[in-house]
């Protein structure tokens, strides 16, 4: 069984979770979309899931459009910061090494 087959989603139409536009009907539609993802059980896996695969479209994980984008530019944000520490600090591959050299006994 995947994580889908667990999903409060699962019996519910899938239109509720793609609404069209962003304004009046469509924003009440994404909010009961969100009530449905607050109580589900693989409601951070299916976010997860979106944001790995890039979805764009509908509620995922009780994230919306605009949600899931501003959390790929924060996730963004991470990776890029942690990427210059690690290059800044000779990254995570030279650090072991070099703690393999300190760890080694003298022959």
């Amino acid at each position: 069984m995947s994580w889908q087959d667990h999903a409060a989603c699962r019996t519910v139409d899938p239109e509720l979770f793609f609404p069209v536009g962003t304004a009046g009907p469509a924003k009440l539609q994404v909010q009961k979309a969100q009530r449905i993802c607050a109580g589900c059980p693989v409601r951070e896996v299916c976010l997860e899931y979106a944001l790995d695969i890039g979805e764009s479209a509908g509620v995922w994980g009780g994230a919306s459009e605009e949600e899931r984008r501003s959390l790929k530019r924060r996730r963004s944000r991470r990776q890029a910061a942690a990427a210059r520490a690690d290059a800044t600090s000779g990254g995570p591959a030279e650090s072991r090494a070099r703690e393999r050299s300190v760890t080694r006994p003298a022959r």
